[in-house]
Protein backbone atom coordinates (compact mmCIF):
# COMPACT_ATOMS: atom_id res chain seq x y z
CA UNK A 1 0.00 0.00 0.00
CA UNK A 2 1.39 3.72 -0.86
CA UNK A 3 2.24 5.32 1.88
CA UNK A 4 -0.07 8.03 2.89
CA UNK A 5 0.52 11.64 1.66
CA UNK A 6 -1.61 12.51 5.14
CA UNK A 7 -0.06 10.08 7.33
CA UNK A 8 -0.93 10.27 11.10
CA UNK A 9 1.71 11.46 13.26
CA UNK A 10 1.41 10.79 17.07
CA UNK A 11 -1.37 11.75 18.83
CA UNK A 12 -1.09 15.46 20.19
CA UNK A 13 1.77 16.56 18.16
CA UNK A 14 1.46 20.25 17.27
CA UNK A 15 4.46 21.80 15.40
CA UNK A 16 3.20 24.31 13.07
CA UNK A 17 2.54 23.25 9.34
CA UNK A 18 3.28 19.45 9.84
CA UNK A 19 0.22 18.10 7.88
CA UNK A 20 1.33 20.57 5.13
CA UNK A 21 4.36 20.00 4.90
CA UNK A 22 4.06 16.57 4.09
CA UNK A 23 1.79 17.30 1.31
CA UNK A 24 3.98 19.55 -0.18
CA UNK A 25 6.56 16.57 0.20
CA UNK A 26 4.38 14.41 -1.69
CA UNK A 27 3.92 16.82 -4.34
CA UNK A 28 7.19 17.63 -4.62
CA UNK A 29 8.18 13.80 -5.82
CA UNK A 30 5.50 14.27 -8.71
CA UNK A 31 6.14 15.87 -12.22
CA UNK A 32 6.11 19.83 -12.46
CA UNK A 33 1.96 21.12 -12.70
CA UNK A 34 1.58 23.06 -15.60
CA UNK A 35 -0.27 26.02 -14.12
CA UNK A 36 -1.87 28.69 -15.74
CA UNK A 37 -1.77 31.90 -13.02
CA UNK A 38 -4.75 34.31 -13.46
CA UNK A 39 -3.43 38.15 -13.05
CA UNK A 40 -0.46 37.57 -10.56
CA UNK A 41 -0.22 41.09 -10.15
CA UNK A 42 0.87 41.76 -6.75
CA UNK A 43 3.67 40.56 -4.27
CA UNK A 44 1.82 37.76 -2.92
CA UNK A 45 0.22 36.06 -5.89
CA UNK A 46 3.28 35.91 -7.54
CA UNK A 47 5.21 35.34 -5.05
CA UNK A 48 3.72 32.23 -4.43
CA UNK A 49 3.62 31.04 -7.99
CA UNK A 50 7.47 32.02 -7.87
CA UNK A 51 7.93 30.07 -4.56
CA UNK A 52 6.46 27.01 -5.84
CA UNK A 53 7.87 26.70 -8.71
CA UNK A 54 11.40 27.53 -7.09
CA UNK A 55 10.51 24.39 -5.15
CA UNK A 56 9.36 22.18 -8.00
CA UNK A 57 5.87 22.04 -7.60
CA UNK A 58 4.62 23.75 -10.53
CA UNK A 59 5.72 25.44 -13.96
CA UNK A 60 4.05 28.64 -13.78
CA UNK A 61 2.68 30.80 -16.66
CA UNK A 62 1.79 34.07 -15.81
CA UNK A 63 -1.64 35.52 -17.46
CA UNK A 64 -2.41 38.88 -17.46
CA UNK A 65 -0.79 42.71 -18.00
CA UNK A 66 3.42 42.23 -18.53
CA UNK A 67 4.00 45.20 -17.03
CA UNK A 68 2.51 44.57 -13.97
CA UNK A 69 3.56 41.04 -13.61
CA UNK A 70 6.97 42.79 -13.79
CA UNK A 71 6.50 45.28 -11.30
CA UNK A 72 5.53 42.94 -8.54
CA UNK A 73 8.32 41.01 -10.04
CA UNK A 74 10.56 43.37 -9.24
CA UNK A 75 8.89 44.53 -6.08
CA UNK A 76 10.00 41.20 -4.98
CA UNK A 77 13.25 41.02 -6.46
CA UNK A 78 12.54 37.95 -8.33
CA UNK A 79 13.83 37.12 -12.18
CA UNK A 80 11.26 35.94 -14.45
CA UNK A 81 13.51 35.03 -17.51
CA UNK A 82 12.76 31.72 -18.56
CA UNK A 83 8.64 31.90 -16.62
CA UNK A 84 6.66 32.33 -20.06
CA UNK A 85 4.19 35.60 -19.59
CA UNK A 86 0.95 35.75 -21.34
CA UNK A 87 -0.04 39.40 -22.17
CA UNK A 88 -3.49 39.98 -21.16
CA UNK A 89 -4.94 43.65 -20.86
CA UNK A 90 -6.79 43.35 -17.59
CA UNK A 91 -7.92 40.82 -15.43
CA UNK A 92 -11.27 39.71 -17.07
CA UNK A 93 -9.12 39.03 -19.93
CA UNK A 94 -6.30 37.25 -18.04
CA UNK A 95 -9.04 34.79 -16.64
CA UNK A 96 -10.08 34.09 -19.73
CA UNK A 97 -6.68 33.55 -21.60
CA UNK A 98 -5.94 31.12 -18.58
CA UNK A 99 -9.15 29.20 -19.38
CA UNK A 100 -8.21 28.88 -22.89
CA UNK A 101 -4.56 27.45 -22.34
CA UNK A 102 -6.15 24.79 -20.15
CA UNK A 103 -8.68 24.31 -23.27
CA UNK A 104 -5.93 24.44 -25.39
CA UNK A 105 -3.73 21.58 -23.54
CA UNK A 106 -0.97 23.72 -22.49
CA UNK A 107 -2.08 24.19 -18.36
CA UNK A 108 -3.61 21.20 -16.06
CA UNK A 109 -4.58 23.42 -13.41
CA UNK A 110 -5.80 27.37 -12.65
CA UNK A 111 -4.43 29.40 -10.01
CA UNK A 112 -5.71 32.29 -8.69
CA UNK A 113 -3.90 35.60 -8.59
CA UNK A 114 -4.76 38.90 -7.52
CA UNK A 115 -8.17 39.51 -9.33
CA UNK A 116 -11.69 38.84 -7.81
CA UNK A 117 -12.92 35.10 -7.49
CA UNK A 118 -15.73 35.49 -9.06
CA UNK A 119 -13.49 36.96 -12.29
CA UNK A 120 -11.64 33.61 -12.45
CA UNK A 121 -14.79 30.93 -11.68
CA UNK A 122 -16.93 33.40 -14.76
CA UNK A 123 -14.57 32.28 -16.93
CA UNK A 124 -14.39 29.16 -15.36
CA UNK A 125 -18.33 27.94 -15.48
CA UNK A 126 -19.12 29.96 -19.15
CA UNK A 127 -20.92 27.20 -21.19
CA UNK A 128 -19.09 27.40 -24.36
CA UNK A 129 -15.68 28.51 -23.53
CA UNK A 130 -15.46 27.48 -19.66
CA UNK A 131 -13.97 24.15 -18.13
CA UNK A 132 -17.15 22.94 -16.71
CA UNK A 133 -17.89 19.23 -16.23
CA UNK A 134 -21.25 17.11 -15.48
CA UNK A 135 -20.38 17.43 -12.03
CA UNK A 136 -21.16 20.77 -9.67
CA UNK A 137 -17.92 22.93 -8.88
CA UNK A 138 -17.53 23.10 -5.45
CA UNK A 139 -15.10 24.04 -3.29
CA UNK A 140 -12.83 22.43 -0.32
CA UNK A 141 -10.68 24.21 2.38
CA UNK A 142 -7.86 21.45 3.87
CA UNK A 143 -7.13 22.50 7.15
CA UNK A 144 -3.91 22.43 9.49
CA UNK A 145 -5.56 22.48 12.40
CA UNK A 146 -2.87 22.87 15.42
CA UNK A 147 -3.16 19.91 18.22
CA UNK A 148 -5.36 17.84 15.88
CA UNK A 149 -3.55 14.90 14.47
CA UNK A 150 -5.08 14.89 11.16
CA UNK A 151 -5.43 17.70 8.09
CA UNK A 152 -9.87 18.30 7.81
CA UNK A 153 -11.58 18.61 4.63
CA UNK A 154 -14.66 21.22 5.08
CA UNK A 155 -17.01 21.59 2.02
CA UNK A 156 -18.63 23.78 0.62
CA UNK A 157 -17.74 27.24 2.44
CA UNK A 158 -16.82 29.36 -0.80
CA UNK A 159 -19.29 28.36 -3.69
CA UNK A 160 -22.32 26.97 -3.42
CA UNK A 161 -24.58 28.82 -0.79
CA UNK A 162 -27.46 27.13 -0.52
CA UNK A 163 -27.39 23.90 -2.46
CA UNK A 164 -29.78 21.59 -3.66
CA UNK A 165 -29.35 17.77 -2.82
CA UNK A 166 -28.40 16.75 -6.26
CA UNK A 167 -25.85 19.44 -5.73
CA UNK A 168 -24.70 18.30 -2.29
CA UNK A 169 -24.04 14.92 -3.91
CA UNK A 170 -21.56 16.91 -6.19
CA UNK A 171 -20.11 18.42 -3.69
CA UNK A 172 -19.86 14.93 -1.49
CA UNK A 173 -18.29 13.20 -4.62
CA UNK A 174 -16.17 16.00 -5.30
CA UNK A 175 -14.39 15.78 -1.70
CA UNK A 176 -14.53 12.18 -1.90
CA UNK A 177 -12.31 12.50 -4.31
CA UNK A 178 -10.42 14.70 -2.68
CA UNK A 179 -9.79 12.86 0.29
CA UNK A 180 -8.58 9.62 -2.24
CA UNK A 181 -5.91 12.19 -3.74
CA UNK A 182 -4.31 12.94 -0.51
CA UNK A 183 -3.83 8.98 -0.33
CA UNK A 184 -6.71 9.24 2.63
CA UNK A 185 -7.90 5.33 3.11
CA UNK A 186 -10.59 5.24 3.73
CA UNK A 187 -12.29 8.43 3.02
CA UNK A 188 -14.90 9.23 6.01
CA UNK A 189 -17.43 11.79 5.52
CA UNK A 190 -19.71 13.17 7.91
CA UNK A 191 -22.48 15.29 6.55
CA UNK A 192 -22.97 17.51 9.43
CA UNK A 193 -26.24 19.22 11.13
CA UNK A 194 -26.89 20.51 14.84
CA UNK A 195 -27.93 16.81 15.52
CA UNK A 196 -27.49 13.49 14.87
CA UNK A 197 -31.20 12.47 14.43
CA UNK A 198 -33.13 13.20 11.76
CA UNK A 199 -35.96 15.97 12.60
CA UNK A 200 -38.16 17.06 9.63
CA UNK A 201 -38.17 20.30 11.03
CA UNK A 202 -34.35 20.57 10.31
CA UNK A 203 -34.40 20.14 6.43
CA UNK A 204 -30.07 19.24 6.77
CA UNK A 205 -31.15 16.22 8.68
CA UNK A 206 -33.55 14.89 6.20
CA UNK A 207 -30.63 15.70 3.35
CA UNK A 208 -27.90 14.05 5.10
CA UNK A 209 -30.25 10.73 5.49
CA UNK A 210 -30.96 11.17 1.46
CA UNK A 211 -26.97 11.81 1.13
CA UNK A 212 -25.91 8.27 2.88
CA UNK A 213 -29.07 6.08 1.32
CA UNK A 214 -27.34 7.88 -2.15
CA UNK A 215 -23.80 6.02 -1.08
CA UNK A 216 -25.54 3.02 0.10
CA UNK A 217 -27.20 2.59 -3.66
CA UNK A 218 -24.13 3.25 -5.50
CA UNK A 219 -25.31 7.51 -6.43
CA UNK A 220 -22.00 8.74 -4.48
CA UNK A 221 -18.65 6.16 -4.23
CA UNK A 222 -15.41 5.92 -3.07
CA UNK A 223 -15.75 6.89 0.28
CA UNK A 224 -17.40 5.98 3.89
CA UNK A 225 -20.66 8.56 4.55
CA UNK A 226 -22.84 8.84 7.88
CA UNK A 227 -25.20 11.39 8.90
CA UNK A 228 -27.00 13.60 10.23
CA UNK A 229 -23.82 13.80 12.44
CA UNK A 230 -23.00 16.89 14.86
CA UNK A 231 -19.37 18.49 14.48
CA UNK A 232 -18.53 17.22 17.96
CA UNK A 233 -19.27 13.59 17.51
CA UNK A 234 -18.26 13.85 14.03
CA UNK A 235 -14.87 14.74 14.87
CA UNK A 236 -14.09 13.11 18.39
CA UNK A 237 -14.80 9.62 19.30
CA UNK A 238 -15.39 10.08 23.09
CA UNK A 239 -18.38 12.75 21.68
CA UNK A 240 -19.46 9.50 19.91
CA UNK A 241 -19.65 7.55 22.04
CA UNK A 242 -20.93 9.73 24.71
CA UNK A 243 -24.20 9.85 22.26
CA UNK A 244 -23.99 5.68 21.79
CA UNK A 245 -23.47 6.38 18.35
CA UNK A 246 -22.74 2.99 16.30
CA UNK A 247 -20.95 4.25 13.13
CA UNK A 248 -17.42 4.14 11.34
CA UNK A 249 -17.58 7.73 10.34
CA UNK A 250 -18.60 8.99 14.06
CA UNK A 251 -15.10 10.18 15.64
CA UNK A 252 -13.01 9.96 12.82
CA UNK A 253 -14.55 11.87 10.00
CA UNK A 254 -11.66 13.45 7.74
CA UNK A 255 -14.31 14.92 5.28
CA UNK A 256 -17.53 17.41 6.67
CA UNK A 257 -19.60 18.58 4.88
CA UNK A 258 -21.45 21.40 5.72
CA UNK A 259 -25.36 22.27 5.16
CA UNK A 260 -24.68 25.41 3.50
CA UNK A 261 -21.76 28.17 2.60
CA UNK A 262 -23.54 29.99 5.89
CA UNK A 263 -22.59 27.54 8.31
CA UNK A 264 -19.67 26.33 6.31
CA UNK A 265 -18.01 30.23 5.91
CA UNK A 266 -18.48 30.30 10.54
CA UNK A 267 -16.84 27.30 10.90
CA UNK A 268 -13.86 27.35 8.50
CA UNK A 269 -13.42 31.48 10.37
CA UNK A 270 -13.51 29.57 13.88
CA UNK A 271 -11.16 27.37 12.88
CA UNK A 272 -9.04 29.95 11.52
CA UNK A 273 -9.04 32.49 13.94
CA UNK A 274 -9.65 30.75 17.41
CA UNK A 275 -7.80 27.50 16.67
CA UNK A 276 -4.97 29.29 14.88
CA UNK A 277 -5.63 26.80 12.11
CA UNK A 278 -4.23 27.37 8.34
CA UNK A 279 -6.63 26.72 5.12
CA UNK A 280 -5.32 25.51 2.23
CA UNK A 281 -7.78 25.90 -0.78
CA UNK A 282 -8.86 23.68 -3.82
CA UNK A 283 -12.11 24.16 -6.24
CA UNK A 284 -13.38 20.62 -8.19
CA UNK A 285 -15.84 19.71 -10.72
CA UNK A 286 -14.15 21.53 -13.24
CA UNK A 287 -12.23 19.75 -15.87
CA UNK A 288 -8.67 20.70 -13.72
CA UNK A 289 -8.11 21.82 -10.06
CA UNK A 290 -8.47 25.41 -9.67
CA UNK A 291 -5.89 26.98 -6.77
CA UNK A 292 -8.15 29.36 -5.09
CA UNK A 293 -6.02 31.56 -2.79
CA UNK A 294 -6.86 34.30 -0.59
CA UNK A 295 -4.71 37.59 0.23
CA UNK A 296 -4.52 36.49 3.68
CA UNK A 297 -2.97 33.25 3.23
CA UNK A 298 0.48 32.53 4.46
CA UNK A 299 2.91 31.44 1.68
CA UNK A 300 2.89 27.74 3.73
CA UNK A 301 -0.66 28.02 2.92
CA UNK A 302 -0.17 29.28 -0.67
CA UNK A 303 2.27 25.91 -1.02
CA UNK A 304 -0.42 23.81 0.24
CA UNK A 305 -2.98 24.86 -1.99
CA UNK A 306 -0.69 24.01 -5.15
CA UNK A 307 0.45 20.87 -3.71
CA UNK A 308 -3.19 19.68 -3.18
CA UNK A 309 -3.98 20.82 -7.06
CA UNK A 310 -0.80 18.33 -8.09
CA UNK A 311 -2.23 15.75 -6.28
CA UNK A 312 -5.12 16.01 -7.62
CA UNK A 313 -4.01 16.48 -11.19
CA UNK A 314 -2.09 12.82 -10.43
CA UNK A 315 -5.04 10.85 -9.10
CA UNK A 316 -6.83 12.32 -12.32
CA UNK A 317 -4.39 11.09 -14.60
CA UNK A 318 -3.90 7.67 -13.00
CA UNK A 319 -7.47 7.74 -13.20
CA UNK A 320 -7.72 8.40 -17.09
CA UNK A 321 -4.49 5.53 -17.44
CA UNK A 322 -6.54 2.80 -15.76
CA UNK A 323 -9.49 3.97 -18.08
CA UNK A 324 -7.43 3.12 -21.58
CA UNK A 325 -6.98 0.17 -23.42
Amino acid sequence: MAVSAVQQPARGETRSHEKYERLIAAAKALPRLAVAVAHPCDAPSLGAALEAADLGLIEPILVGPKKKIEAAAAALGSDLSGTRIVDAPHSHGAAEQAVALVREGKAEALMKGSLHTDELMGAVVKRDAGLRTARRVSHCFVFDVPGYDNVLIITDAAINIAPTLEEKADIVQNAIELGRALRIDPVRGAILSAMETVNAKLPSTSEAAALCKMADRGQITGGILDGPLALDNAIDLGAARIKNIDSPVAGQARVLVVPDLEAGNMLAKSLTFLAKADAAGIVLGARVPIILTSRADSTTTRLASCALASLVAEAGRSELALRLP
